[in-house]
């Protein structure tokens, strides 16, 4: 068995992980599952499952909850570890194909596949580097004043129906090569949620491909929290003035270069 999985939970209930649970132990690639529980209050029916339960008695953070499994994964010599939200569901045969796919390209540490919305609609999760205007100032402004950049900074012009190297990949499934965690790091926990998984993406960008493969799908069922919650916004907002304070909010060299290579390759 080849992948070690971990699930970060937040007062989700016994009925919206068991299924999720129950779908990874199908696979035969699968090891362990780990459920790394976020929640103010411990749920003792999360032990039914057949995975690793562990309560951490406090929000830690999204990246840093993941770090505790991903550090077992390392310890156990386990060569990949998928990062996975709860509100996700896709058939189980899927991850087997992604393995294949990585056993065959050993220069890739991060996997992404095509993921859509319960209606069949893609979500557009490939992005670039993102600036301050495309993660704060855009989500102010009017849809149609913003509407060619953000077709630009997701990438929608590739047509999401290709094998394409992104340097932002969305943290609701990341499949990652566990020797590239070693070279690397492992998720910043000065982050406590949203930035974490363009931090850690652009990390591994640096000396792996980080790639975006549509070959299988899976469904997100997307809450947009911080676009519903005041709380979950001025979180967002913080933790992004703390990604920019520690890339770089006009001068950002790096950025500007992986950008530019990327919007080239796919011309």
């Amino acid at each position: 068995m080849s992948t070690n999985v971990s699930i970060v939970l937040y007062n989700q209930t016994l009925s919206e992980i068991s299924l999720l649970v129950e779908c990874l132990r199908k696979s035969e690639i699968v090891s362990q599952v780990f459920l790394i529980d976020n929640s103010p209050t411990e749920n003792p029916e999360f032990i039914t499952l057949e995975a690793n339960y562990h309560f951490t008695g406090k929000n830690i953070g999204y990246g840093s909850a993941h770090n505790i499994a991903i550090r077992q994964t390392i310890e156990q010599g386990i060569p990949y570890h998928l990062v996975l939200n709860p509100d996700i569901s896709f058939d189980s045969s899927i991850l087997s194909k992604i393995e294949e796919f990585m056993n065959n390209n050993s220069d890739i540490g991060l996997l992404m596949p095509k993921i859509i919305y319960p209606t069949g609609e893609i979500q557009y999760l490939c992005k670039l580097i993102p600036t301050p205007f495309d993660l704060i100032v855009r989500r102010f402004l009017p849809k149609e004043w913003t509407q060619k950049r953000t077709n630009k900074f997701e990438l929608r012009e590739s047509g999401y129906n290709s094998i394409i190297d992104v340097p932002y990949l969305s943290g609701c499934f990341m499949y990652l090569r566990t020797e590239a965690l070693k070279q690397i790091g492992l998720f910043d926990e000065r982050f406590f949620m949203y930035p974490e998984d363009i931090d850690l993406t652009r990390r591994i960008h640096r000396r792996f491909r980080t790639v975006f493969y549509p070959f299988v799908t899976i469904t997100h069922h997307h809450a947009h929290s911080s676009y519903t919650s005041t709380k979950m916004l001025f979180t967002h907002m913080f933790n992004m003035i703390k990604y920019f304070n520690k890339w770089g909010w006009v001068f950002d060299k790096e950025r500007r270069k992986v950008n530019r290579e990327i919007l080239k390759q796919l011309e």
